[in-house]
């Protein structure tokens, strides 16, 4: 879901909400930064203003209650008190100096500014410790009884403010932050949204811990008697700040008590009468974000990289491998059992440990060093992928099937959207699309179940497939004929109580935008919607090409004909937000060369003279990301596709920048590949707030171009890294029960999944698309695999894939790339010394016959490779399939 669909604006524009939305949506807006002033005309004065607002919002902020870096917020409570709550940016008071001394840059005592009644004196000197930035507070007892302090927190504010910024000075000036709650060795990385150099990082000081990063909330919304909150209004166009929490006991056991199980455990500490404590935040700058991790190296910090990443289904290993300038003592698992760490051989400095797993679910490591730190690195264990992947199908074919006379929406068959939470199926929302099939709130559930059959089909479930989209988008969400044939609607479900009087939940508020009318839910204007239609039927064309007695109603023909006509029909009636680059727009790619391997010419002409316009609009632009919203990330993976097949490869590394700017490498299965996202719990969400989203769909879909750089890169280790991390973060919003989440609740009075399936099959798509297996020898790190367990042999180096799909495999020292549409990889063998790649197939299947194998070298310096079996066709080799396993062998030219 996005902003305000059914609403545009003129460059610079701002929509006016209805009064029920304002409040929690006072930003939300189409952005103009795809239109340029003439610089003779008015708009030309647009910088000139936008220079005053920054500076009058730096006035405003400069008042009480407007949090800033050089502020802490306490929570405390002595013998038999409760909790108490002091903040020193609530009500400033005058400041008292304090000496300076050797690299002192400024010194006071701010005890004032906490307001009365403060058992300590609060010190605090901004440092110039050998050339580095240091802010440090010193917290004294001066009372006669032990004090408890169990919320302490330092804010963090940098600008990520893109209110009255165009997307062009938004990717210059505004900055994202991105945490690593790793207790001692956790740290903030902030970057620019161009995901240019340099980043700041904010590192520890000595008991400074990073273990909880709470939001400073918005005081407008705060709970009554809330101090540690900010003026500033949380938007689309905020994200707000966050407290550096060093102690979070506080907060435990009032706030979060209901809540999920935190990055860390919380705790407290206690100062005597007389004693004291300093703690301190370091400001450094790393020269480029894929060197933030040798500079923390740099600076005697504990690192820690993950390979593949943080999220390790049971029936595969990892490895963590850790550097620090003290030795590990003990490395510890929480639940117990949960994690395994077992020291392997490793060089260069870095200690390794294999990683095996059981269980289900969130866990942690703690690594504890001599010197006394601890680090933690959060995990998320799955099943194997193929039962993820059977689950998936199982839930959303079963549990969301929803069929039956009598919808007078005509919904009937279809997959709707799901309450995890209530255990039910969503037929009415006041957010008309979460009920009505479409939008990505409402589309999400199909979405996921049509493209998980892509690389794991499941009879039944296919043709219940076919049902939905043959009797329920053809003719009802999709128009089936006349002139504006393979249009998409907004929504099939919409507000129209005289037409259906007594139908509506009275419980629901049905007054806000949100609750379109008949003609607003019908309208075909929004091209979003076009790319779940066309994978729908796309991924049945798939089906119907390259298996036997899977598809029964139609030919293969008839599936890529329908797939065509969306994609010209979302440029002819949704031309303005087609614009911009679309969630899932991959898949247009798929079927333009599907059609040219079909031999359908003119279809395939007409679809990349389409695409090109839109290349061509993109290429004149310097940040072509734009959306319904002032920001996103959504547009970044289409364009740096179309970018790539055009040969336009300078905007394509662009592309590529700006996503690492917003999608960081971090040593928790959390933010790892997680790509930014805060606002999309209002659109799709049960509990619908401004909040930090983690595994968002954006998270899978960002890795895919991610992965095709990397392909065309592979010493570039940093983009394989954040990739599968994003790739693997699209399975963790599924439940055990195959239940589809739309994301996880970041903020630590929540930390659990949401209740509501909304957009998460977009995510799925992309790991779907995506889902393949990396074999990697890393100049440091030595032979890796991402997706697959690693057995060297001399100089045969084995893999077997288990990612899921177990259809594409990349062979890295050979710019290999492997993909099959038909078989499935048991396991490959990579030759070092001859470059020969052997592939073991599985046998044949009732529908799958033959394989289907394609294979491209991507690098520049990689030799071609030629297949030594099967018949050339449609672009790819056909090998029959018998009784026992078929071995296949790729041989360099």
């Amino acid at each position: 879901m996005r902003g305000r669909r059914e609403r545009t604006a003129p460059a610079g524009a701002r929509l006016s909400p209805d009064p029920d939305h304002a409040a929690a949506h006072p930003d939300v807006r189409p952005c103009p930064a795809h239109r340029h002033a003439d610089p003779g005309s008015p708009l030309a004065t647009r910088h000139d203003r936008l220079r005053f607002r920054a500076r009058r919002a730096e006035a405003e902020r400069a008042g009480d209650g407007y949090v800033h870096i050089g502020d802490i917020h306490i929570r405390l409570r002595t013998p038999g008190g409760d909790w108490r709550d002091f903040s020193s940016a609530h009500a400033r008071r005058p400041l008292a100096a304090l000496p300076g001394g050797r690299g002192i840059l400024a010194a006071a005592d701010i005890t004032a500014s906490l307001g009365a009644g403060l058992p300590l004196r609060v010190e605090r000197r901004w440092v110039n410790d050998h050339g580095v930035l240091a802010l440090r507070f010193t917290l004294v007892n001066t009372g006669a009884v032990p004090v408890e302090i169990g919320g302490l927190g330092l804010p963090m504010v940098f600008d990520n403010i893109i209110r009255d910024r165009d997307l062009d000075q938004a990717h210059a000036q505004a900055s994202f932050v991105d945490p690593y709650i790793g207790r001692d060795a956790g740290y903030l990385q902030v970057t620019r949204l161009n995901g240019q150099g340099p980043a700041l990082l904010v590192l520890p000081e000595k008991d400074t811990p990073l273990e909880a990063y709470r939001p400073v909330l918005e005081a407008r919304s705060a709970p009554a008697g809330d101090i540690f909150t900010d003026r500033s209004p949380r938007s689309q166009v905020s994200e707000g700040f966050y407290d550096w929490t060093i102690a979070s006991k506080g907060f435990a056991e009032r706030e979060w008590a209901k809540a999920g199980e935190q990055w860390n455990v919380p705790t407290s500490f206690t100062l005597a009468p007389g004693a004291a404590r300093t703690i301190g935040l370091r400001f450094i700058t790393a020269p480029s974000i894929r060197a933030i991790e040798d500079t923390l190296v740099a600076h005697q910090r504990p690192v820690a990289v993950g390979i593949p990443g943080y999220v390790v289904p049971t029936d595969q290993t990892a490895s963590l491998f850790l550097k620090a300038p003290s030795k590990v003592v003990a490395i510890t698992s929480e639940p117990a059992g949960a994690l395994r760490a077992t020291a392997e051989a490793a060089g260069h400095g870095w200690a390794r440990y294999r990683i095996q797993t059981s269980g289900w679910g969130q866990a942690r490591l703690t690594v504890a060093y001599a010197d006394g730190q601890k680090q933690t690195v959060s995990y998320y264990i799955t099943k194997p992928l193929d039962r993820v992947m059977a689950d998936l199908g199982a839930f959303t074919t079963t549990q969301q099937w929803f069929e039956g006379k009598g919808d007078p929406f005509h919904r009937s068959p279809a997959i709707l959207s799901y309450d995890h939470q209530d255990h039910r199926i969503i037929t009415q929302d006041a957010r008309v699309w979460v009920a009505g099939m479409s939008d990505e709130g409402g589309a999400g559930s199909w979405v996921a179940a049509a493209i998980k059959q892509l690389d794991n089909p499941d009879p039944v479930e296919v043709g219940k497939l076919e049902r939905l989209v043959d009797e329920t988008v053809l003719g009802t969400l999709q128009i089936a004929d006349g002139p504006h044939q393979g249009g998409v609607k907004k929504s099939i479900f919409y507000y129209d109580p005289q037409q259906f009087p007594g139908y509506y939940d009275p419980s629901i508020n049905w007054k806000t935008w949100t609750s379109w009318s008949r003609k607003d839910a019908e309208d075909l204007g929004r091209s979003y919607n076009y790319p779940h239609v066309a994978v729908g039927h796309w991924l049945l064309y798939r089906l119907a090409r390259n298996t036997q007695g899977l598809v029964h109603q139609h030919d293969w023909r008839f599936y890529l004909d329908w797939a065509y006509r969306t994609t010209v029909a979302m440029m002819r009636d949704a031309p303005y937000y087609a614009e911009f680059g679309q969630m899932e727009g991959d898949v247009f790619l798929d079927i333009l060369a599907d059609l040219r391997h079909e031999g359908l010419t003119a279809q395939a002409d007409e679809v990349e003279r389409l695409m090109k316009a839109r290349a061509d609009h993109w290429r004149g632009m310097k940040y072509p990301f734009g959306s319904e919203m002032a920001w996103d990330s959504t547009g970044q993976p289409e364009v740096y596709a179309w970018m790539r097949h055009f040969g336009y490869q300078p905007q394509a590394d662009v592309t590529r920048e700006v996503i690492l700017g917003y999608d960081p490498a971090i040593p928790s299965w959390g933010y790892n590949g997680n790509a930014r996202r805060y606002w999309d719990f209002l659109y799709g969400g049960k509990v619908s707030r401004i909040e930090r989203q983690i595994h968002h769909y954006g998270s899978a879909l960002n890795a895919v171009p991610l992965f095709d750089a990397f392909r065309q890169n592979p010493s570039d280790l940093h983009l394989l890294r954040v990739a599968y991390g994003g790739m693997m973060g699209g399975i963790t919003n599924i439940a055990q029960d195959g239940f589809g989440s739309a994301a996880f609740h970041s903020w630590p009075d929540m930390m659990q999944w949401d209740a509501l399936t909304g957009d998460y099959g977009m995510g799925f798509y992309g790991h779907a698309i995506a889902a393949a297996t990396y074999l990697v020898r890393d100049p440091q790190l030595g032979w890796l695999g991402f997706g697959g367990d690693v057995t060297p042999q001399g100089k045969v180096i084995g893999i077997v894939p288990r990612d899921g799909a177990r259809r594409r495999l990349f062979i890295a020292p050979a710019g290999l790339w492997i993909t099959l549409q038909e078989g499935h990889i048991q396991r490959a063998t990579y030759d070092t010394g001859s470059g020969e790649v052997t592939l073991m197939l599985d046998p044949a299947s009732a529908t799958q016959p033959v394989a289907r194998l394609m294979a491209e070298t991507t690098t520049t310096s990689g030799r071609p490779y030629a297949v030594t079996s099967g018949t050339l066709e449609r672009g790819g080799y056909t090998i029959p399939l018998g009784t026992s396993p078929v071995q296949v062998a790729l041989k360099p030219r």
